[in-house]
């Protein structure tokens, strides 16, 4: 089949493409800081980042800009280049789906207007875990989350740490493959805005927007075909190539997707905390023949990717 032809392009997550005329750099263009799920601090996490020579670099965080302007200014030198980011939670055909926002004016009202509603929707979202949650018995389940996420964007995490914390499970594991995981009872999306919404809130703002891990969904071919269609004619322009650890076949199918529905292409760590599991901060990246690379937006002539 086509769609999973041309393996021999592939590479794996942290490998460069063959394209001699263009450069390698390191680049990281999806992250987490403790202001939503992630584990590091935006002030750490921006520090390691530096310390891994990454040359541009965003963190990400769940439905805030948060961790993004605790670091803005001390960003502010000639080793990095430091771009405003989110990763946007929106619903499509009945699934939840990641929209990442690079480059907006954080400042602008349509982006003011998209954090504010995702505000809302993650707190209505967290009472209904919280009640449900208390129906199982686990009394002071919301109140505990609140505790555990303190400045941070609340999310299910915060109600896993909770859990642990109170000895009602023995790890996080636990707690999403019982409580808090995909079809489980705290499992709630359904607060989420439509992806035109968000899509069109990151493009308004000047931003670019990008479809977060799209093999993640495990849509047929024809779903994710869809997908890219409605994300385009609402403004999106850009796929991740690479989100984390891939194999070469998964790397393969997204180039040939983003090749066939003429989309620009990005790469990011989706790194969240230490893990030998996970994957470590900066992707090394240049972009594939006969595509554009979002990193191109972002870094100085003659240096990008």
């Amino acid at each position: 089949m086509r769609w999973y032809a041309d393996l021999q392009k592939a590479i794996p997550s942290q490998v460069n493409f063959r394209c001699e005329s263009l450069k390698f750099v390191l680049i990281d263009f999806h992250t987490h800081s403790s202001a939503s799920d992630g584990e590091l601090s935006p002030g750490d996490l921006l520090a390691r980042a530096r310390e891994r020579g990454i040359r541009a670099f965003a963190i990400t965080d769940h439905d805030t800009v948060g961790g993004y302007l605790a670091v803005r200014d001390s960003a502010l030198d000639n080793t990095m280049t430091l771009v405003s980011g989110v990763e946007f939670s929106c619903r499509w055909s009945g699934v939840t789906v990641h929209i990442v926002g690079l480059g907006m004016e954080v400042e602008h009202p349509a982006m003011q207007e998209g954090l504010d509603r995702l505000a809302g929707a993650r707190l209505e979202r967290a009472a209904k875990i919280g009640a449900r949650l208390e129906k199982l018995g686990f009394a002071g389940a919301l109140a505990g989350a609140e505790a555990e996420a303190g400045d941070s964007q609340l999310g299910r995490p915060h109600f896993a740490a909770w859990m642990v914390a109170q000895g009602h499970v023995g790890d996080f594991n636990e707690a999403f493959d019982k409580y808090l995981g995909q079809g489980k009872t705290g499992d709630v999306k359904a607060f989420w805005p439509e992806l035109e919404e968000v899509t069109r809130w990151i493009v308004d703002a000047g931003g670019t927007a990008i479809i977060a891990h799209p093999l993640k969904y495990k849509f047929t071919r024809t779903k994710l075909q869809r997908l890219v269609l409605d994300f385009k004619q609402a403004g999106g322009s850009a796929l991740e190539l690479v989100n984390g650890r891939q194999n070469p076949e998964q790397t393969a199918t997204l180039r040939r997707l983003a090749l066939e529905c003429d989309l620009a292409v990005s790469a990011g760590s989706d790194f969240h905390r230490d893990s030998s599991f996970g994957p470590d901060l900066g992707v090394e990246f240049r972009a594939p023949e006969g595509l554009d690379c979002v990193s191109r937006r972002f870094l100085p002539a003659g240096g990008a990717a």
